[in-house]
């Protein structure tokens, strides 16, 4: 049976007791104060009540036939957590009601009771209940705002999704949420789900219908549904019974970027404007969040296309150099991660390995003529990497790659330029793209000599450690170059 919305909001008391005259006499009052008033004539026939819809409190004779109230209060707390039970009593003695309040009952009535005293005793439950909430409410509004913190710091869109899916769990108690995001194409797809601890397995929750929660959240904030009235904003409706669904937009102004879905699959939670309002605040710094995420991953796509075509103007100054800058870049990066580097940094290597020789704009010469350089050749080539630091500087989003492009030419023995530093006053990055650099210079054609075999150039950068090179670098280096090819050729086929 469905209710109307004003007998959702009011506190909800399940009568228990096998005497048709008490449940009778006990729900005609307390309907008359206002209260929402279900019965039931034994523990058993509570307990499917308390299945199927939410009580705030439970009123129960002990002696019951099929299940007594002490089993009942013993089993309340296994299918609705939250709701508080009163036992009543004509049999024994006071000991015996407060042996059940020992096991969890809230407050006890003895017969033959009066009513006034039966209603004051539901009124203090009902205040503890709401205080309870309020409460609950109160370190939900501090939990979010931490998390609603967490998510407009965040630039990845991977982790904003994340974060959206743990507080929807952990902080609103949610047994399952589901993001939808547009796709580009005029539609929405599902980018995120998440379950509760509750649920085994998402197979039976069904599908949201995507082009009815469109048009509902294009009309209205609000969407709070509960049991079979949540229904048509699925195209297939859940087999596990939905207690309660919460949707919260996600917009930008006035654009739609998608939603987060929340649902209750659990009696003792439902979703009530409260919980909108709260899980707004997420949502909205959400939908910042995912949009600023957006532009920088536009911003960093943008980046690569900007260090790949700068890297593709290097290697078309001659073509004996043709692909160096993206072979240096390979060989930095797989060194980067053989010495455990972060994803962070190693994205660095890549990218500086890439633009490693990009001062050679700057050098009005040709580099791989046949024979030696002159001394005076040589000499304006060695200005490339502090060229390669002008041509970057003015640049800010380059910056983080200026250490690689001007410093690898430095040696571990402090006799390389421009700045002749020695040792770790070197960057690592710069140390790494040093010994891919030379790699793969040697093992290269050049106008001037032909490509070493690849075990003279390995045994070369053997030789050179502890000198040109880190050693735990070129050590790094030449334990997994073997390694390194026979996955390439591989994952080639």
């Amino acid at each position: 049976m469905l209710h109307p919305p004003e007998l959702e909001d009011r506190p909800r008391i399940l009568v228990v007791d096998d005497e048709k005259f008490i449940r009778d006499i006990l729900a005609d009052f307390l309907g008359l104060e206002g209260y929402f008033v279900r019965t039931a004539s034994d523990g058993v026939s509570a307990l499917e009540a308390l299945t199927t819809s939410r009580f705030d409190l439970v009123i129960s004779d002990l002696k019951m036939p099929r299940m007594g109230g002490i089993e009942l209060l013993e089993a309340i707390p296994r299918v609705s957590p939250s709701t508080l039970t009163v036992i009543m009593t004509g049999f024994g003695t006071v000991e015996t009601a407060i042996d059940a309040m020992k096991r969890g009952a809230y407050d006890y009535v003895l017969k033959p009771f009066k009513m006034e005293e039966v209603i004051h005793i539901v009124q203090r439950g009902i205040d503890k209940q709401r205080l309870t909430a309020e409460n609950m409410r109160l370190k939900e509004a501090v939990s979010l705002y931490s998390v609603s913190e967490a998510i407009a710091a965040s630039l990845s869109l991977e982790e904003v999704l994340e974060t959206i899916g743990h507080s929807a769990i952990h902080e609103m108690r949610a047994d399952v949420v589901t993001t939808w995001l547009e796709d580009g194409k005029g539609g929405f797809t599902e980018r995120h789900s998440l379950l509760g601890g509750r649920l085994e397995s998402s197979a039976s929750l069904g599908v949201m219908d995507a082009d009815v929660i469109v048009q509902h959240l294009m009309r209205s904030q609000n969407l709070v549904e509960h049991g079979a009235n949540a229904h048509r904003f699925f195209s297939s409706v859940p087999e596990v019974p939905i207690v309660s669904l919460l949707v919260v937009p996600l917009k930008v102004t006035r654009r739609l970027l998608g939603w987060v879905a929340l649902g209750s699959f659990t009696n003792a939670l439902r979703f009530d404007e409260g919980h909108r309002k709260l899980f707004s605040i997420i949502g909205a710094r959400a939908a910042a969040a995912i949009e600023n995420a957006r532009l920088y991953e536009d911003l960093q796509g943008t980046f690569q296309q900007t260090i790949h075509g700068l890297a593709k103007a290097i290697d078309k100054m001659d073509r004996y150099t043709s692909g160096h800058s993206d072979r240096v870049a390979v060989y930095a990066t797989f060194l980067a991660k053989k010495l455990g580097l972060s994803e962070d940094v190693v994205a660095v290597v890549d990218q500086s390995a890439l633009m490693h020789d990009i001062g050679k704009i700057g050098c009005v010469l040709n580099l791989n003529k046949p024979g030696k350089l002159t001394q005076e050749e040589y000499e304006v080539f060695k200005k490339h990497p502090q060229f390669g630091r002008d041509i970057l500087e003015p640049i800010k989003f380059l910056h983080p790659l200026i250490p690689g492009v001007q410093l690898h030419h430095e040696r571990w023995d402090g006799k390389g330029y421009p700045l002749g530093l020695r040792g770790t006053e070197i960057p690592l990055i710069a140390r790494i793209i040093a010994v891919a650099d030379a790699y793969d210079a040697m093992t290269s054609n050049r106008a001037y000599r032909r490509a070493l075999p690849q075990d003279v150039a390995v045994g070369e950068i053997e030789r050179c450690a502890g000198t040109q090179f880190d050693p735990e670098v070129a050590l790094a280096f030449t334990e997994g170059i073997e390694e390194f090819f026979a996955e390439r050729k591989s994952s080639e086929g």
